[in-house]
């Protein structure tokens, strides 16, 4: 090593020196978080606190900024940092409920069934799982729950609600966490006279945790005695909104099945055309790379969830020749060359997104320099 202290071994030496001391501070800062996380459980606080995130970013930005550090690398290693403490303040959280003696969850050994089951029991609740294996047992396991959740397979979510409710007390909530909202909450609501609510989360099995994550309620019947449920759900730090069943599955037309299908094509195309997938891989710039990323991502998860969710919402259909329509009119387009057209057409769909354009442009650019960190060469 070079005598000189400004030599590139001693250099890279001070930063190795101080990357250490980071991990240090890293590691002081997770047990205080796993403090904060004791504290908030025992006295009912919510995991996440929007406006303290929003408040500690917006001052440490400003002291980066004081000290000659970028304010966007200041809020990138925060909100990265943040997101790792929200795991270590979610070991335990506070029982909502504390009269409810009992949950069960049909299909609680799911890929999803698993969260909730995981969630609950964290919160101090008693919790029972009922699988098909379990169906000779189902009065047995259902007498006396406080709370029915329903998280089996969209086909098969009708049949086992009406399975089920014949064994449940009238005073049981009844929910399910369908992707489809209406005809399961009709089912429920014809089959159990007690309380009864809808539940979509929108996100899937492989989530860390919910903070941040967003599951749409839709409400049936006596929302005051499920308010814990909703309350619960939001100390878990998720993002709770509310909608009709009819608005909800008009959403998901959009969000899911249109989505999915879409990528289902895109993927079936590529698959078809057979080029080397590794080439558009390496040519890809990030931001192309995340785009064949979400197409790619749908087709290692299960076919079945996706044929479900797609076959399910037989109004999407509709929706769907529409879309092709208006492919097949892009298309023409380009076949006659009408440049002038398409630019008009372009500035109209502009207008339509408004403010929002801009904000995706703004929110996607952090996706692309986090997708350009990860590559690999």
């Amino acid at each position: 090593m070079s005598d000189n202290p400004e030599s590139l071994d001693n250099l890279r030496l001070k930063i190795d020196q101080l990357d250490s001391q980071l991990v240090d501070l890293l590691a002081q800062r997770a047990r205080l978080t796993t403090k904060v996380g004791e504290y908030k459980s025992r006295r009912g606080l919510p995991v996440y606190v929007p406006s303290r995130e929003a408040e500690l970013i917006s001052k440490r930005r400003a002291e980066g900024e004081s000290k000659g550090v970028s304010a966007s690398l200041i809020e990138d290693l925060l909100r990265r940092i943040m997101r790792e403490s929200y795991q270590t303040q979610s070991n335990q959280y506070l029982c909502v409920a504390a009269k409810v003696n009992k949950i069960v969850i049909v299909g609680g050994r799911g890929a999803l069934g698993r969260i909730f089951v995981d969630m609950f029991k964290r919160s101090g609740y008693q919790v029972e799982i009922l699988e098909y294996k379990d169906w000779p047992k189902a009065e047995q396991i259902l007498t006396g729950a406080d709370l029915v959740l329903i998280a089996v397979p969209i086909a098969l979510t009708e049949t086992v609600i009406a399975q089920v409710a014949q064994f449940i007390p009238k005073k049981s909530i009844l929910a399910d966490i369908t992707s489809t909202k209406q005809k399961p909450l009709q089912t429920m609501l014809d089959n159990h006279s007690g309380p009864v609510v809808g539940l979509h989360p929108m996100f899937g099995p492989d989530v860390q945790s919910l903070v941040k994550q967003v599951v749409v309620v839709c409400e049936g019947r006596q929302p005051e005695a499920y308010q814990w449920l909703v309350e619960q759900i939001q100390m878990w730090g998720a993002i709770v909104h509310l909608s009709t069943a009819q608005e909800h599955d008009d959403a998901m037309a959009f969000i899911q099945v249109m989505r999915h299908f879409s990528s289902f094509v895109y993927g079936a195309h590529l698959a078809g055309e057979n080029p080397d997938l590794q080439q558009l891989v390496a040519f890809s710039s990030p931001i192309y790379r995340l785009e064949l990323a979400m197409v790619g991502r749908l087709f290692a998860q299960d076919p079945e969830l996706y044929a479900d969710i797609i076959f399910n919402n037989v109004e999407s259909i509709g929706l769907l020749k529409r879309f092709r329509d208006r492919f097949d009119a892009a298309l023409s387009l380009l076949e006659g060359n009408n440049k002038g057209e398409f630019v008009k057409q372009f500035f109209a769909i502009g207008n339509w997104f408004g403010p929002y354009a801009k904000e995706c442009l703004v929110s996607s650019k952090k996706l692309l320099l986090k997708a350009d960190d990860d590559r690999v060469l």
